[in-house]
């Protein structure tokens, strides 16, 4: 990471995470609020390992009471400890809404990750120039090739404008198991710093290969779809959370779903998406004390089974 750069906010906050790298403190650790952090492998910058997703829920106009709960959930998100928020040109408004809504909330340095979603290098240059814009930051944090979509030419784009300061990380995404054979090769075969993919209770596959795999290519992995869109709740429906999760201090389902993602070590921030104030808290606090150990990470694979 270089550390010539003027010492604006951004520039101390990356030195900071630099020296923390050489300094070699621990990963996995609280940060002062009590929300873990893991290091981003290629730099050893430290990120919270819940983040916030915007799919469908930042897709919103300009009335107020559409915009109103989002910057509570936002103000939380953040009162929390919460830093990284993940959107695409695909979520309708959500850039601009996120933008929006950070001119006129009161944060620390936010992490911004954004995706290209296009066909065609200039039509992905524009994508990206006008998610700059409607996010209001210079530069974006991540940009990740959405869903793979024209993923070798944007990825020669990427890497350009991660040489010349544009942009910090570059990634890839999908959202479905059936695409894990492209992100295997896609990994193997270009410099990344971060893949986005599916991992939750219902869907363990990654476990087995993805995973693994990142941490030997030293790729951070942020984690999508982590409740099954809805479908894990819906599975729960009327059951009692059983006793033993107390033991990692899961106390709502939310909880109990994260931290089993959070269990892998392998997986740098989960993003699960609200528009609910309480769940964005209740979201956060996932990250918060202890972690199931691979036993327990066992167990709740078996409850789960048992369904």
């Amino acid at each position: 990471m270089p550390v010539n750069l003027p010492l604006t906010r951004r520039g101390f906050l990356r030195l900071s995470a630099a020296l923390a790298a050489i300094l070699g403190w621990p990963g996995g650790g609280p940060a002062g609020n009590g929300l873990r952090e893991r290091k981003i492998p290629s730099t050893g910058e430290r990120i919270p390992v819940v983040g916030l997703g915007s799919a469908r829920t930042f897709d919103v106009g300009n009335a107020e009471a559409e915009r109103a709960p989002l910057r509570e959930v936002m103000r939380r998100f953040i009162a929390e400890g919460g830093r990284l928020i993940d959107t695409s040109p695909m979520y309708g408004t959500a850039e601009t809404v996120i933008g929006d809504i950070l001119a006129r909330v009161d944060h620390p340095e936010m992490f911004y990750a954004t995706k290209v979603w296009t066909e065609g290098r200039q039509a992905g240059v524009r994508q990206m120039e006008t998610s700059t814009e409607r996010l209001r930051t210079d530069p974006i944090d991540l940009m990740q090739v959405h869903n793979l979509v024209d993923w070798d030419t944007h990825l020669d784009t990427l890497e350009r404008w991660k040489a010349e300061g544009r942009i910090r990380y570059i990634g890839i995404t999908h959202y479905v198991a059936s695409a894990f054979d492209d992100l295997e090769r896609i990994m193997r075969e270009r410099d990344l710093d971060w893949v986005q993919l599916p991992y939750n209770l219902a869907q363990r596959g990654a476990a087995d290969r993805l995973l693994p795999l990142a941490a030997d290519r030293g790729i951070a992995v942020l984690v999508n779809v982590p409740f099954g869109n809805g479908a894990l709740f819906s599975q729960v429906k009327g059951r009692d959370l059983p006793g033993w999760a107390a033991e990692f201090g899961a106390r709502t389902w939310a909880q109990f779903f994260l931290k089993f993602i959070l269990a892998r070590p392998e997986v740098t921030c989960v993003i699960p998406a609200t528009g609910d104030p309480e769940h964005v808290v209740d979201n956060v606090r996932a990250g918060k004390g202890a972690l199931p150990s691979p036993e327990q990470a066992r167990r709740m694979a078996r409850l789960w089974d048992d369904l």
